[in-house]
């Protein structure tokens, strides 16, 4: 008798096998609801396990690397922020590794799946020490190829979050992701907070599904209620995040849109809107997503001071956020190009800056990918002008 043929799209999260017959697998996105808290964290976590959750989910960053100084520096005056700065806010919401021992043990012992979003280099490096067993990557880094690259390294289950993104920059992530990994989920993603009816774009599941044959595909959803995720599973979405709090009402600018446990109104009102919200299959940017795509995702900045007719190397390029500059995906094109004249730390790339040499130039031309087509906000994409 000849065994069933396995299934061609599956993904293996912390011993739980995802595939197009198994259930739906919920993530539940603690992010910072904690408050910088790790009996609040334990909280959730027990909390979502009582939901049926899979899995938990953190994010870790290296703040001081993360952000540029003036960034950093900001000041932060918001009825949610737990500093003075944006940067003393972040590190009151952050984790060190005593914390994320202590919480991952406490997983364990609950039975439930624990990983993180790692935003930087430094915390995929955190998060490696403790052996997690798969990363999220955020919207704001699906064009982070150095940040992807260096994932891919660990040989871990990967999932992309997509909101923000065009079709081709899903595609070159899941290129470098799936080069390390055989396990790779793809989320349908609007980064509206909350993200509107019409803009959920569900049918994306499907596109996905079509484009991505070998990946798992699902949907982190935004939106407020449990609705959306029923009929993203109908299209074939095996993966569910959603944001989990234990009250609305906490401080923090993530609770607000966060699922609580819901009963059967919300299900009853949320199918009332699913017709708006299945959209026509295309991936699109919505004007709403521009700010908080800007937040999170990066620009390529000048490591250090850099002085006149410097050539650039990979160590004299950091990747910064805010995103209001030249695009990670082009940091291979700055290799071997020459800076016009000085440039001091944190400088932005760009084309008043810096010159390619016509030979490498030549070299990249038809190596590069997405030349032009990952530009932001009316910005050249590779900031290097042609020979």
């Amino acid at each position: 008798m000849v065994g069933k043929e396995p299934p061609v799209r599956e993904m293996i999260v912390g011993g739980i096998r995802i595939d197009d017959e198994s259930p739906c697998f919920v993530i539940a996105e603690i992010g910072h609801n904690h408050q910088g808290s790790v009996e609040t964290a334990k909280k959730l976590f027990a909390a979502a396990k009582e939901a049926g959750a899979d899995a938990v989910k953190l994010q870790k960053r290296d703040n001081r690397s993360l952000f540029t100084r003036d960034f950093y520096e900001r000041p932060y005056d918001s009825e949610n922020s737990f500093g003075e700065t944006y940067g003393s806010h972040r590190e009151a919401l952050e984790m060190g590794a005593g914390e994320y021992r202590e919480l991952q043990a406490y997983a364990a012992e609950l039975g439930i799946g624990f990983f993180s979003t790692a935003f930087d280099r430094p915390s995929v490096d955190f998060l490696e020490e403790i052996d997690v067993p798969a990363y999220k990557v955020a919207s704001g880094d699906i064009r982070n190829v150095p940040l992807l690259r260096h994932l891919a390294q660990t040989g871990k289950p990967i999932i992309l979050s997509t909101g923000g993104a065009l079709p081709a920059d899903v595609a070159r992530a899941y290129s470098i992701v799936s080069a390390g990994s055989d396990n790779v989920g793809i989320l349908q993603c609007t980064a509206g907070y909350p993200a509107a009816w019409d803009e959920l774009d569900l049918r994306v599941i499907q596109t996905y599904r079509k484009n991505f044959p070998k990946a798992v595909v699902g949907l982190s959803s935004h939106d407020n209620g449990i609705a959306m995720a029923t009929a993203a599973h109908v299209l074939g979405a095996r993966i569910v995040e959603k944001h989990f709090t234990l009250d609305r009402t906490m401080k923090g600018t993530d609770h607000s849109f966060s699922l609580e446990p819901a009963g059967l109104t919300k299900l009853v009102r949320d199918l009332s809107r699913l017709h708006v919200a299945l959209g026509d299959g295309q991936k699109k940017v919505y004007e709403s997503e521009r700010a908080p795509v800007m937040k999170m995702s990066k620009k390529l900045v000048a490591a250090r001071p850099l002085p006149a007719d410097h050539v650039i190397g990979p160590d004299d390029i950091a990747i910064k956020s805010p995103g209001d500059g030249m695009c990670p995906s082009d940091f291979d094109r700055l290799i071997g190009a020459r800076v016009l004249r000085r440039m001091e730390a944190d400088t932005p790339f760009g084309l008043a800056l810096v010159e390619a040499a016509e030979a490498h130039v030549g070299a990249m031309n038809g190596n590069v990918v997405g030349a032009g087509a990952s530009s932001r906000n009316g910005a050249s994409s590779a900031g290097v002008p042609r020979a």
